[in-house]
């Protein structure tokens, strides 16, 4: 007879199997090649605290996800009220809105806006023909596109985290303030926003997250003018064959990243973000 508890671990087993092969063994192999490559110790790491090119892309990197977080978590609240507050219709309208952007691949999303917004994209040649602007704006190939792009992927990492804690706020807490006189903007500030601060926090963390890992859109509309980690990681490998740089920064944007989930777990439960 098979025990109850044998019978957890055999169906369990194959798990931790997958995980040690397709991640423990893979980020063994990264961590060693950052200590041996080219020669044995920690050059790698000294450069990537001390060359400047590398600290230029690791703060265009911050600088980039920092302004792509706060605009996507902005937009991500203000499309989460309305899904969770709003009339039937737009609750609807917006789910569509929101979950239709995931079916869709990232590269042809970065494509397409790189046609809206290229020099003789649909954006340009709509405001000159509006009489707006005499030649075209420099919308892509530079941060500016990149965080366009960025921004319309992750804003709906943003929504799910902060609509989950909308929705455990009470509605007769906004009627009882709205009874006591309070007007929209006071309820928001005192009321709605502290209340769902878990999820905003959450929600910008996430979505931080992603930021820093973006490889694609950056590359495309980026146009190798705003070259971030990723990319500079993807360069040093297959371009300068420099697998032990970019091995010593795989591991510096791997451990910062879990400081951030270290520091996400610390600050609010999990389930929280889930709803329950």
């Amino acid at each position: 007879m098979v025990w109850p508890s044998r019978v957890y671990w055999i169906l369990l087993a194959p798990l931790p199997l997958f995980l040690a092969v397709t991640y423990v063994m893979p980020f063994l192999m990264v961590a060693g090649w950052s200590v041996t490559d080219p020669q044995p110790g920690f050059a790698q790491y000294g450069r990537v605290l001390g060359d400047p090119t590398v600290l230029g892309v690791l703060l265009r990197t911050m600088r980039i996800g920092i302004v792509a977080t706060a605009v996507s978590v902005t937009l991500g609240y203000a499309v989460a009220y309305n899904w969770v507050f709003g009339p039937l219709w737009r609750q609807r309208l917006i789910e569509y809105c929101v979950l239709i952007p995931f079916w869709i691949s990232v590269l042809i999303r970065a494509f397409g806006w790189l046609i809206l917004l290229r020099s003789n994209g649909l954006v340009n040649e709509g405001l000159a023909d509006l009489g707006l602007i005499d030649e075209p704006l420099a919308l892509v190939r530079n941060e500016f596109g990149t965080i366009i792009g960025m921004v319309h992927f992750l804003i709906p990492f943003a929504v799910f985290p902060i609509a989950s804690a909308l929705r455990q706020i009470d509605v007769r807490i906004l009627q009882a303030a709205s009874g006591l006189g309070a007007g929209r903007m006071r309820i928001f500030w005192q009321v709605t926003l502290p209340m769902a601060m878990t999820g905003v926090v959450g929600a910008a963390i996430i979505v931080f997250v992603f930021a820093l890992g973006f490889f694609i859109t950056p590359a495309i509309l980026g146009g190798g003018r705003s070259v971030m980690v990723a990319e500079f990681i993807y360069l040093q490998l297959f371009q300068t064959v420099n697998w032990g740089l970019a091995a010593a920064m795989s591991m510096v944007l791997l451990i910062f990243i879990s400081v951030l989930g270290l520091g996400l777990r610390k600050a609010m439960r999990i389930d929280k973000l889930v709803g329950r």
